[in-house]
C-alpha cells in the first residue's frame, strides 16, 4: 500500500512539475509600439515613439446606426481590420476568418471585433448592416464601423499602423478608394497592440485565436 501511495505521489509531483515548466515556457506576447513596425506605416509625429502607444479615441456609426466610441473596447481584448463591403479579393477571405474568431468566442463579452471601412462613400450604415447580417455578425460583439473617411484613415495610420501616411493624406482620388490591408490587429485590455496577423490565412488566424486565449489569461 505504501508503495502505491509513494508511486502516486511521485507521479502527481511529476505532472505538477511538467505543468508549471510548460506554463513558464509560454512567452508573453510582444507589446508593439511605432518604432517596432514598418516605418512607412507610421505617421511622422510617431516615428520615434518606442513605448506607451495605445489606440486613440474614435467616434463612428455601427451597422445598427448607433454611435460607437472607444468606450466599447474599455478593458476588452479586440481584433481590428480595415475592409470594404464591395471588395471581391481579400476581404471575403478575411471575413470568413473573422467569422471563425467570432464563433470561437461567441459568448465571451471580453472579446470584441471591429471592422472599419475604407470606403465610407459606399459603406453606409444600411450597406454595413446588410454585410454584417450576411456574415452572421452579433452586433454586440462584431462592430462594422463607418464614418468620415478622414477620421477612419487617421485612426488607421496613427493607431493601428495599417496605412501609409502618404496614402492617408490623399483622401479624395480614385487611387485611394480601395486602399486596404490583409492585416488583423490584436489589441489588449490596455489598448496596446500585441500582434499583426494575415487575415486571409487559416494558420495565422488559428495563431491569433491562441494569442487571444493567452491574453485572456494575463
Amino acid at each position: 500500500m505504501k508503495r502505491i501511495i509513494v508511486f502516486l505521489a511521485i507521479t502527481f509531483g511529476a505532472i505538477l512539475i511538467a505543468y508549471f515548466s510548460t506554463k513558464d515556457k509560454i512567452k508573453p506576447l510582444p507589446i508593439i509600439n511605432p518604432i517596432d513596425v514598418n516605418q512607412e506605416m507610421v505617421a511622422p509625429e510617431l516615428l520615434r515613439k518606442g513605448y506607451g502607444h495605445i489606440i486613440g479615441d474614435f467616434t463612428f456609426l455601427n451597422q445598427e446606426g448607433k454611435t460607437i466610441t472607444q468606450d466599447i473596447i474599455e478593458n476588452k481584448i479586440f481584433v481590428a481590420e480595415y475592409f470594404f463591403t464591395t471588395c471581391q479579393t481579400i476581404c471575403p477571405k478575411m471575413n470568413v476568418q473573422m467569422q471563425r474568431i467570432s464563433n470561437h468566442f461567441k459568448e465571451n463579452d471580453e472579446i470584441k471585433l471591429l471592422s472599419f471601412t475604407v470606403n465610407p462613400e459606399i459603406d453606409s450604415v444600411e450597406q454595413m448592416k446588410n454585410y454584417a447580417d450576411a456574415h452572421g455578425a452579433e452586433p454586440k460583439q462584431w462592430y462594422f464601423l463607418t464614418g468620415e473617411k478622414e477620421d477612419l484613415y487617421h485612426l488607421a495610420r496613427t493607431s493601428f499602423f495599417v496605412l501609409k501616411p502618404s496614402e492617408a493624406q490623399n483622401l479624395g482620388g480614385k487611387n485611394n478608394d480601395f486602399i486596404h490591408t490583409n492585416n488583423f490587429v490584436l489589441v489588449d485590455r490596455q489598448k496596446r497592440i500585441r500582434g499583426y496577423y494575415d487575415g486571409t490565412s487559416l494558420k495565422e488566424t488559428d495563431q491569433l485565436i491562441k494569442d487571444i486565449e493567452q491574453l485572456l489569461e494575463e
